[in-house]
């Protein structure tokens, strides 16, 4: 079951955008990613108080993704990569993502905190960033 809304051109918005962020980093890597994401849609709190919907957590400005900006980001959503985008929207969750709000790939070790935020881990070239539970309780 769906724990955001979603129309299919959603899921293949969210397809692309997981391909265009991590597929580097293999079919974990890019669900983890659809975490942040849903994460961003569930929660109402910090950066994230008016994404309602995964159009508009995929386009937010400022504070969205820079895959947006890209051309590979474009390209025609795969089968494969919707089949995981439709396993994060139906809330399969992943450590270290799990209610993590932010991730970015350093040129090094992951920091401790980046922008206040706690880091949660780190899954191959992505580090996770998850806020308190007092700030973000849906999570």
């Amino acid at each position: 079951m769906a724990v955001v809304p979603f129309t299919e051109k959603d899921v293949a918005l969210l397809a692309r955008l997981l391909r265009a962020e991590a597929e580097g980093d293999g079919k974990l890597g890019m669900l983890m990613v659809g975490n942040v994401g849903i994460n961003r849609v569930i929660e109402d709190c910090l950066d994230f108080t008016d994404i309602r919907n995964i159009r508009e957590m995929v386009y937010q400005s400022p504070g969205g993704f820079e895959a947006t900006q890209m051309g590979y980001f474009y390209q025609r959503a795969r089968e494969i990569d919707k089949a995981l985008a439709r396993r994060v929207i139906n809330g399969e969750r992943f450590h270290p993502a799990t209610r993590s709000l932010w991730f970015f790939r350093p040129d090094g070790p992951c920091p401790e905190q980046w922008f206040g935020q706690w880091n949660t881990g780190r899954y191959k070239s992505h580090c996770f960033f998850a806020p308190l539970a007092a700030d973000c309780p849906r999570l």
